[in-house]
């Protein structure tokens, strides 16, 4: 099991560092995003706390003539959700993002920064279409069609910058398209904490960038 371990641990994070050195990050770099991805996974910060009433039937006793009877009773329920941001699975790649935006605003380079904007807003549209609030358990989505939805974004709005595009694209489109978009939502999922980002360095944010980036 610990040879099987270091095995994954050793081909993932070549996946990771192979593709932030595609997006111009330095390796040491590109390592330590990964190693504070993969331990950021464990950390949620709470950012909001929302309030839901939900119907409850209850019991109560009620004697009659010294015999007690079961009554079944409607009421409500108040029940707090609190929202949080994934260190791993949300920060870590909204950081990857924002400095590429930064060095593509100081390159002068708007045009590819207009097609990064507008393949995000495709790539959010898709993954709001595509997910499904599953109570108790949080925002569902099939895993690899956002990658491929960043992959074909790529190759036609790239230009000379593909990987970028896909990368973009592939984590924002997840992360506004899923977890944002449905904010509303998030409170009636029935689940104590709602973590946007979910499972860290295995979620769908931080993958769709990952796996799109290693297939353009």
């Amino acid at each position: 099991m610990f040879i099987l371990f270091m095995v994954v641990f050793f081909v993932f994070s070549s996946m990771v560092t192979t593709a932030f050195a595609r997006l111009g990050i330095p390796p040491g770099v590109a390592y330590t995003l990964f190693l504070f991805s993969l331990f950021g996974s464990f950390i949620n910060i709470p950012v909001a706390e929302e309030t839901t009433y939900e119907p409850i039937i209850g019991l109560r006793e009620v004697r009659f003539l010294g015999i007690p009877y079961p009554v079944p009773y409607f009421d409500w329920a108040e029940r707090k959700v609190v929202i949080a941001v994934n260190v791993g699975g949300a920060l870590v790649p909204l950081s990857v993002v924002l400095y590429e935006v930064t060095r593509l605003i100081l390159l002068g380079r708007f045009s590819t920064l207009f097609n990064v904007l507008l393949a995000t807003l495709i790539a959010a549209l898709f993954s709001h279409a595509l997910a499904r609030p599953v109570r108790g358990l949080g925002i569902a989505m099939p895993m690899f069609l956002p990658p491929l939805i960043a992959v074909l974004l790529g190759w036609t709005l790239g230009g000379d910058n593909p990987t970028l595009v896909a990368y973009v694209s592939g984590t924002m489109g997840v992360l506004i398209g899923a977890d944002l978009m449905n904010w509303g939502k998030l409170k009636r999922l029935g689940a104590p904490m709602v973590s946007i980002g979910g499972a860290g360095t295995f979620d769908g944010v931080f993958l769709a960038g990952v796996i799109a980036v290693l297939l353009v």
